[in-house]
């Protein structure tokens, strides 16, 4: 059974935001490197992920695995949230490739990309989770402060496993559950989301997602970082792979109607409009900034997070209900055509 981490513990996700609406850079941080042989063949089976968010408004950056040679990379579902775009930098070979989103379960945070052209690409060694151990050495892998290049590696001890937190995203103020956690005594910090914790052999045993925030905003003194275990994680990739969609794991395209949202307050529950982008769906049907979304389909829409989750049960090109008041409070609906849009 999961156990839950205690509330005195702040724990935010380690993708990090370069710059956008948020108007906030990340911190590039201190790091103890790690320097081994090891190290440096894993260095070259990562790649550095970089994403465009809102049509080009903002970006931010991550890491990946890179699966196997025609370019397949395993990353965090938060690192390619809300993208328009994803490129991504092979480490081993110095490319840059586009990529696309081939499918992710949001609920559990593994996201799975391809690398368009990719070939001949050094892939990681998936290892076995189950065999992890309290007071383990690990060494932590990523794209530290989103800077590119090499990437980071940084020497920690496994404190706990099979963890569950709640995890905040510092930027937009969302928050998730995630389990089957490995816990670490270490250096985990912005933009290291979707890389490897590997062990002394260089074998995946776990994905960078999480650190407390007194650690992560301040360097590498006392920290907790936390990785999802990878047994984990595989049966989600080897899912999405076999093309095979569920209730959690959806893939391809997301559906998009066209809005910029926020949870409303002070007033009817749902998703607050604050802009619908002319000549999408929303926007066609008659929604304007300052109305509340409360209904997609047969589903009741009670905030901003809801109305995101209900889109991943869709499909670009398939025609559902949306409801929303308008700023006087009249109640409206129409039949829409679901757009395409960022992975969620």
């Amino acid at each position: 059974m999961a156990t839950t981490l205690a509330a005195a513990v702040s724990v935010v996700i380690v993708a990090v935001l370069i710059s956008g609406t948020y108007g906030r850079s990340a911190p590039v941080l201190p790091v103890t490197v790690v320097s081994d042989p090891v190290v440096t063949r894993v260095d070259t089976e990562l790649v550095d992920i970089d994403t465009s968010i809102d049509g080009g408004t903002g970006a931010a950056a991550g890491t990946g695995m890179v699966l196997t040679p025609s370019g397949l990379v395993l990353t965090n579902n938060h690192v390619i949230a809300q993208a328009t775009s994803i490129e991504a930098v092979d480490v081993g070979d110095g490319q840059t490739y586009s990529a696309r989103v081939l499918g992710y379960d949001e609920r559990r945070d593994v996201a799975l990309i391809q690398l368009e052209g990719a070939s001949g690409l050094a892939a990681v060694t998936l290892g076995d989770s189950a065999r992890v151990h309290v007071g383990g050495r690990v060494v932590t892998i990523g794209n530290a402060g989103g800077v590119g290049g090499t990437p980071a590696a940084r020497s920690g001890t496994v404190l706990a496993l099979n963890r569950a937190i709640v995890v905040s995203d510092e930027f937009d103020g969302s928050s998730e559950h995630l389990s089957q956690l490995i816990q670490i005594h270490g250096d985990l910090q912005p933009g290291d989301s979707g890389g490897p914790m590997v062990n002394g052999a260089g074998a995946v045993i776990g994905m960078d997602t999480a650190a407390s925030t007194d650690f992560a905003l301040s360097g590498p003194t006392t920290g907790q970082g936390f990785a999802i275990e990878i047994d984990a994680v595989k049966r989600i990739a080897t899912q999405i792979r076999a093309g095979e969609a569920s209730s959690a794991v959806h893939l391809g395209p997301t559906a998009f109607i066209g809005v910029q949202i926020e949870s409303a307050s002070g007033g009817p529950a749902g998703a607050a409009v604050y802009e619908a982008l002319p000549g999408h769906a929303a926007a066609n049907a008659g929604l304007s900034a300052g109305d509340v979304i409360t209904g997609l389909g047969a589903r009741s829409i009670t905030s901003a997070n809801a109305l995101t989750q209900a889109l991943v049960g869709y499909r670009p090109g398939q025609r559902v209900m949306l409801s929303w008041l308008d700023s006087a409070g009249v109640s409206h609906s129409a039949l829409i055509t679901l757009g395409t849009g960022p992975a969620a």
